[in-house]
């Protein structure tokens, strides 16, 4: 098994984050991220990669931290677990997610929760696969999305009251988005250049603070589009997507 390495404040300005280790030149996805990670280090939050130029890392971060609009107490929240085609059969993947569920054990924790849906959905970690370390659906929206949780203690913790509505009053396509996947740069960009090009309407809404992603009005992990005042989705948007969503 390859060495794994934890991005610490020492080491985070040097190590690749490597989820966008395909990018050989500067990206503001990358300086966005490093930021934000500055800040989450310290509430314990936890990067864990591959310890070469690999997409194979674990996030997590304690539920109570967690820019997430989900609540209950004494959990630690999974935001991403990936590893890239290349690395995988190795047992990365499993490694990941055994660390991450011995460090919830070690710290007392009451369990370890991820987003889900009801359908595999892009840019989600592999639901099926926290399955069968015994993740189960502790809480769902009407429109598919779910809160898998492992308990060690019988306790479930839960999406907030206003993340389970999926609405917003507003009418016009509508972006939440944080700074956790250095994905989002490029999509909000992307997203914009579009609505400038076709005369689309755009609110775009950084969530900059806990509070602002406590008190989402929808399912979030770091992105998330409303249009015509209903929750769309959690994936980062291409045009063929986004044409998609406004033909509704």
């Amino acid at each position: 098994m390859e060495r794994f390495i934890n991005l610490t404040e020492e080491n985070l300005a040097d190590e690749h984050l490597s989820c966008i280790i395909r990018s050989k030149k500067g990206h503001p996805g990358v300086d966005a991220k490093r930021q934000w990670l500055a800040e989450r280090l310290k509430e314990g939050h936890v990067f864990r990669k591959l310890d070469e130029k690999a997409t194979v890392f674990i996030e997590y971060a304690p539920l109570e931290t967690a820019w997430t609009p989900v609540v209950g107490d004494n959990y630690l929240y999974l935001y991403c677990l990936w590893v890239d085609s290349g690395h995988k059969g190795k047992g990365y993947g499993r490694a990941l997610m055994e660390y991450c569920l011995a460090d919830a054990r070690r710290q007392g924790r009451s369990g370890v929760c991820m987003l889900g849906a009801q359908k595999q959905r892009s840019w989600l970690s592999d639901q099926k696969f926290a399955r069968k370390f015994g993740f189960e659906v502790a809480d769902r929206t009407e429109d598919g999305y779910e809160l898998l949780a492992l308990s060690f203690d019988g306790t479930t913790p839960a999406f907030a009251p206003a993340a389970k509505r999926q609405q917003i009053d507003s009418q016009e396509l509508t972006i939440y988005y944080d700074w956790q996947c250095p994905y989002v740069a490029r999509a909000v960009e992307r997203v914009k250049q579009y609505c400038a090009e076709n005369g689309v309407l755009l609110k775009l809404e950084l969530v900059d603070t806990l509070q602002k992603a406590k008190e989402l009005p929808g399912v979030f992990n770091n992105w998330g589009v409303f249009y015509k005042g209903r929750f769309e989705t959690v994936n980062l948007l291409d045009a063929a997507y986004l044409q998609r969503i406004l033909k509704k």
